[in-house]
């Protein structure tokens, strides 16, 4: 909630917007969708408005009314910094603790304390190496179409013709999967790859990690 707000505030400490009215209308963030008056199908907002109320009208409301809280709290030294000087409360509290020789992990791209950021690290480096042992054995996208073809029966052609059909968006969906997640593909290029867009592309990946676990699918067998 914390970082949801400061992000979104970023604009006005920067600027680029001048009142929380203004905010609440500005195009190129998500604070607009949380509150419904803009709509982008492809950010989840449920989850954060669920932290406010389980009514959503209430929960739109109390979710600006601590958005606006924040404005009075300027920059924020926790939220500043690397990971590990932003978990840790600023570098002063990073110098204090190498003082009394308290020694933490951490990593400038992951917000969280040392079992956090180990944990992290360790479930990338268990996804780069399978990645890396999948492509060892010659699986790569095609590989991944022909597999999709065997399970779904339908092929690459098929998949890639914008059609709606349920059949189709979910064989599409998990192959979307595990081009982009398991076999490390771009979003980009999977858009180029299967003739849709971008958020389509998101959408599917979503929609395709549900049905691969749902149907308990492996890529290369």
């Amino acid at each position: 909630m914390e970082l949801v707000r400061y992000i979104h505030l970023n604009l006005l400490r920067a600027k680029l917007v001048v009142s929380m009215a203004e905010l609440d209308r500005f195009e190129f963030c998500g604070h607009g969708v949380i509150l419904g008056k803009q709509q982008k199908h492809w950010q989840d907002v449920d989850k954060l408005l669920g932290m406010f109320c389980k009514r959503v009208g209430v929960a739109r409301r109390n979710y600006r009314a601590y958005v606006e809280d924040g404005i009075e709290l300027g920059r924020r030294a926790d939220l500043i910094g690397g990971g590990l000087i932003r978990s840790s409360g600023g570098w002063q509290a990073v110098k204090a603790m190498r003082r009394l020789r308290i020694h933490v992990k951490g990593d400038e791209r992951i917000l969280g304390e040392s079992d956090f950021v180990l944990q992290v690290l360790k479930e990338q480096d268990e996804w780069l190496e399978k990645r890396t042992r999948m492509r060892s054995r010659g699986v790569d996208p095609q590989r991944a179409a022909a597999r999709v073809e065997e399970i779904f029966g339908l092929s690459l052609c098929e998949l890639s013709q914008g059609s709606r059909l349920r059949s189709v968006v979910r064989a599409r969906s998990v192959l979307c999967y595990w081009a982009v997640k398991e076999l490390g593909m771009s979003g980009a290029q999977a858009a180029r790859w299967l003739g849709i867009g971008q958020p389509a592309v998101q959408r599917s990946v979503v929609r395709g990690e549900k049905i691969v676990r749902e149907l308990n699918l492996v890529l290369s067998p």
